[in-house]
């Protein structure tokens, strides 16, 4: 505000000397604005944008070339001026009034951003009941119908499931047995390990039922969510509903964890409850040792333990990419969808900490598009009392899980007093890593042997070349996610608009001059194809998806920053 009133007060300067020195009067001052208008004007500063000097100088002749016309004027005025407070006084008022329009250009398109980001945060919610759940069903094991095994893993074990009041999901475009019957890995549902049984997903069941091993939180309800309670950070507002009554307390008070808000991007938890621990199918074979002393006298799980209902997903990331391997548009959109979803998490102050293949589900929608959520909750760092960053005071503290990919100012972290991690751009990482599988490559951060990396001691000149296929932008930006100097890694918000400038930029990034004006232009173009995709239904559901994330994170800065690298990128192929 100081800035922007000392500029306004410089232009004033320079317009009157101006007037003076011509030999006219000044104009007179424009009549005060009523009290009832200033006091509903947005009173905020005009933001700064990478290269705004730059440009400035270039509009007074500073940069070479022919001199702009506000300098000649200058060079012809300057010598009739004598020299001293008043010729300095001259050039400062004469060069901030020839700038003055391009602060109301940007000026313009901040406020015009943060028109079009108001529409559409409201329409990027995502519905609160997805699959037809209404309040008061859903929190007792015995309302659901259990099918099969769809996995298990180190912490839970996961089956598909149906009640009568659940929706059947609505995809046209459903993959069929034979795509997943051969698969063994891990299961993003269940949190890693190897899949004890993967047929085919059944549309019958859309719902998937995860039940959480409890060896050590004991037999009460309150004690079992306060030590699960990192599995109950993506929950839905009336998740837990069953366990309190009506009335929901609020779940940082109960459990110290941050409440993530529903995204496109990112798993629900639509019902959250503790229940007695049932025999399900095929659990003395696959899961015996963590079974309740009522089921297996040899076992040491506890009688009761917490259950996550959620959508029930066709697959996950790492088998998507084993049976397919998508084109360079589609494998883009792919990595846009996981930058999306992180930055929506360090937007809530969440770090995952596990990001990887396995517990990233895939969706499709109606034209066969491969619709990306990040699941499994159970490492993730959500203390509403330390952020992003956590205190490393000794080896105990947990990191987090993954050491593959786990980004290297997390793994070279050496504790001590007053150290601390910083994880905002810890996810943003290990989306560079996975973007080579996506894109076609051997995940170089995976095996072992001289041609794997490790994020300890690694180089940014030792990461391995994308296939040529991949367009320039997309290799230099994944290149940038992959830096070992968080400082010189982009952010996710950044990174997720050079995709979609890259993908949906078209002309407007090919000209020269990426004036203010013109982005807005195609700001609103944007606007108007997505909310008329939105009304018809016309098209792919994830890329208008895709586009309204985008227009609800609209921010000025972060919006020419990543124009910036972008056109600077293809100056220099062309």
């Amino acid at each position: 505000m100081a800035l922007r009133q000392a500029l306004g007060r410089g232009a004033r300067l320079g317009r009157g000397l101006l007037w003076r020195w011509l030999g006219g009067a000044p104009p007179p001052p424009a009549p005060p604005k009523p009290a009832a208008f200033l006091a509903r004007r947005p009173q905020q500063p005009p933001p700064a944008r990478p290269g705004f000097l730059r440009e400035a100088a270039a509009r007074l002749g500073l940069t070479g070339g022919p001199p702009s016309p506000g300098l000649l004027l200058f060079r012809q005025m300057a010598p009739r001026v004598p020299l001293g407070p008043r010729r300095l006084g001259l050039a400062f008022g004469l060069g901030l009034a020839l700038l003055e329009p391009a602060l109301a250009e940007q000026r313009q398109a901040s406020e015009a951003c943060k028109g079009i980001q108001t529409i559409f945060i409201q329409r990027n919610k995502p519905q609160k009941e997805p699959l037809g759940l209404f309040r008061q069903q859903g929190f007792k094991l015995e309302e659901y119908s259990i099918g099969r095994s769809i996995g298990k893993g180190c912490s839970a074990a996961v089956y598909e499931a149906t009640t009568p009041f659940a929706m059947p999901h609505k995809a046209s475009s459903e993959p069929k047995a034979d795509h997943f019957d051969h698969y063994d890995g891990s299961d993003a549902q269940t949190g890693g390990g190897k899949l004890c049984q993967v047929g085919c997903w059944r549309t019958g069941f859309p719902l998937a039922i995860k039940m959480m091993w409890n060896i050590s939180a004991g037999s009460s309800s309150e004690g079992i969510l306060n030590s699960m309670s990192q599995e109950l950070v993506p929950a839905s507002g009336s998740a837990l509903s069953g366990e309190f009554g009506a009335i929901t307390p609020p779940r940082q008070l109960v459990f110290g964890k941050k409440r993530l808000k529903p995204h496109p991007n990112i798993v629900q938890v639509l019902r959250a409850f503790t229940s007695h621990v049932p025999l399900l199918p095929g659990a003395t074979v696959d899961y015996p040792d963590v079974l309740p002393s009522t089921l297996n006298p040899s076992g040491i799980g506890h009688s009761r333990t917490l259950f996550l209902v959620m959508k029930n997903y066709p697959c996950t990331l790492r088998q998507y990419l084993c049976d397919r391997s998508p084109a360079a548009h589609l494998g883009t959109m792919m990595i846009l969808q996981l930058l999306e979803g992180v930055d929506h998490l360090v937007r809530h102050g969440v770090a995952h900490r596990d990001l990887k293949s396995d517990n990233i589900l895939v969706e499709f929608d109606a034209a066969g598009c491969p619709g990306l959520v990040i699941s499994d909750f159970g490492c993730c760092l959500a203390d509403k009392t330390i952020g992003l960053k956590l205190p490393f005071t000794s080896w105990y503290v947990d990191r987090g899980g993954n050491g593959c990919l786990m980004a290297p100012e997390v793994v070279t972290a050496t504790p001590g007093p007053g150290v601390v991690i910083d994880y905002s751009k810890a996810d943003t990482w290990a989306v560079g890593a996975m973007a080579y599988e996506i894109l076609g490559a051997h995940n170089p951060f995976y095996g072992k042997g001289g041609a794997a990396l490790e994020s300890r001691s690694y180089q940014d000149k030792d990461l391995p070349p994308l296939p040529d296929t991949v367009p320039l932008e997309v290799r230099k930006l994944v290149g940038l996610l992959l830096r070992r100097d968080p400082a010189k890694r982009l952010s996710a918000r950044v990174a997720a608009n050079i995709l979609h400038l890259s993908l949906w930029g078209g002309d407007t990034l090919s000209l020269e001059d990426l004036r203010p004006a013109k982005m807005v232009g195609w700001l609103l173009h944007q606007s108007l194809a997505t909310l008329l995709t939105d009304r018809f239904g016309d098209g792919s559901k994830v890329e208008t998806t895709l586009k309204r994330c985008f227009l609800a994170n609209l921010e000025y800065e972060d919006l020419f920053e990543a124009a910036a690298l972008l056109h600077s990128w293809r100056s220099i192929v062309s």
